[in-house]
């Protein structure tokens, strides 16, 4: 009887392992209508690490309808994009700068890409916004980021 105990409380801890490692991966999708198909993104404070998967679920290549996912402080946002524009396609349309906390490549219709990054040093006193840097597309394709104590 108390090997069946151990094993169950095994199993669910590895259980709860595993929930919180789910937690710490997010997926979100971008369309050929410039939209992403979650307007908020959040991971608890217990993260150390994120990963955000983004999936192009369009047809259009990355040229003419290319997607990124950028992270930065809401206050940097409108910075970054416009330098982001500068940097132009040949960068990710991300600018070098420390104030980009993170961001995928620039990717087109049915392609998919990761990026995996620290929260080291994020707090959920902070407003974070998550947009695609392509140009005029961060008008409409953004959301909050939200770090949960």
């Amino acid at each position: 009887m108390r090997y069946v105990i151990s094993a169950l409380l095994g199993s669910m801890l590895f259980v709860a392992n595993a929930a919180q490692a789910n937690e710490c991966e997010l997926m979100i999708t971008g369309n050929d209508s410039m939209r992403f198909d979650k307007k908020e993104m959040s991971v608890p404070a217990s993260c150390e690490e994120v990963t955000v998967t983004l999936t192009h679920s369009g047809k259009l290549g990355e040229k003419v309808m290319g997607h990124n996912w950028v992270l930065s402080k809401a206050s940097d946002m409108q910075s970054i994009v416009q330098k982001g524009m500068s940097a132009g396609m040949e960068n990710e349309y991300v600018p070098e700068t420390d104030t980009v906390i993170a961001a995928t490549d620039v990717i087109g219709g049915g392609e998919k890409t990761s990026v995996t990054f620290s929260t080291e040093g994020m707090s959920a006193d902070t407003d974070y916004k998550f947009y695609c840097t392509f140009p005029g597309h961060s008008a409409i394709m953004q959301g909050n980021f939200v770090i949960k104590e």
